[in-house]
């Protein structure tokens, strides 16, 4: 009598998983297409301004002051404490001379508050050749780091395994993206940088479980794939709970507390977070399942 029916049956819940997987992917699909995304200065060409006052300026002001002057603004920030006033200003433009552009904040600067009463700390100008070519490289990277991952998989467990890992990997950051698109929330290098985090993280938990499989697959033999696969996710999930509450809260701690600047980077970890342990349990662990009952066996 098989000591696995004492588990959940997490094999059992893949179809209302993936029918709920499938909805979100093609929900962002959609969107993708009706809404589009969001990019950044970093990806769409643009100048970056960061300004310091010497007095104090309400951040309301500022922005008042710059659509007072029709100044292309996309997206105005507070940098640090209040106290520091310290301000981003991100300006976007699709024709004209981008150094125009950012002389026209220092007019206008002048103009409101008087020379020498702020520093221009940083002045950075990327052109809209530039951002596509930043933007190209940057979704190359991260399907680089899956098909790194891919790789990794196949040659440290088996082939077997590397489907569902990166079946998952697709699931996760496609699903962010749509969070991005339906949000409207800006998507530049910083957000890239947390979906290689995001990679990284849910990667690793779907490794300390297929090793679990594997122990089991040496030790128990006579099991079938769905009984090891179920043992296993149970017999790993305090560690998987642990370890990922652990995360989220100081991703959570960092989304609410930690200022404007980093938002939107702990906004994409916070769905990242959850989002791998749901596709590690859901997706890539009951795939394995999928390819022995109908790969293996029609090979075999």
């Amino acid at each position: 009598m098989s000591t696995t029916k004492k588990y959940v049956d997490y094999v059992g819940m893949f179809k209302a998983a993936a029918f709920c997987s499938l909805l979100l992917i093609i929900g962002t699909v959609v969107m993708y297409f009706t809404k589009g995304i969001n990019y950044g200065v970093d990806f769409r060409g643009g100048v970056e301004v960061q300004v310091k006052f010497k007095q104090k300026v309400a951040l309301s002001e500022l922005r008042d002051l710059m659509n007072e002057k029709k100044v292309a603004l996309s997206q105005l920030q507070s940098i640090g404490d209040e106290s520091q006033n310290e301000f981003l200003l991100k300006l976007e433009t699709d024709k004209g001379d981008l150094n125009a552009v950012s002389a026209q904040v220092s007019s206008v600067l002048d103009e409101k508050y008087g020379a020498g009463s702020y520093e221009i700390l940083k002045n950075d100008i990327v052109g809209p050749k530039a951002g596509a070519e930043l933007r190209t490289s940057a979704f190359k990277a991260l399907a680089w780091a899956i098909l790194a991952i891919m790789i990794y998989l196949a040659l440290r467990f088996d082939y077997k395994f590397a489907p569902g890992a990166i079946a998952a990997l697709i699931h996760d950051v496609t699903i962010i993206i749509g969070a991005f698109i339906l949000t409207q929330k800006e998507f530049s290098l910083q957000i890239i940088a947390a979906l290689l985090a995001i990679i990284g993280y849910s990667v690793n938990d779907t490794v300390v479980i297929y090793d679990r499989v594997r122990e089991i697959e040496v030790a128990h033999p006579n099991l079938s794939t769905a009984e090891i696969v179920n043992r296993a996710l149970n017999e790993t999930m305090s560690r998987t709970i642990i370890t990922s509450m652990t995360v989220l809260g100081v991703s959570l701690v960092m989304l609410f507390l930690g200022g404007s600047v980093i938002h939107d980077f702990f906004f994409a970890m916070t769905i990242g977070v959850i989002l791998g342990v749901y596709s590690t349990i859901f997706i890539a662990i009951p795939m394995t399942v999928i390819y022995e009952k109908f790969v293996a066996k029609k090979a075999a």
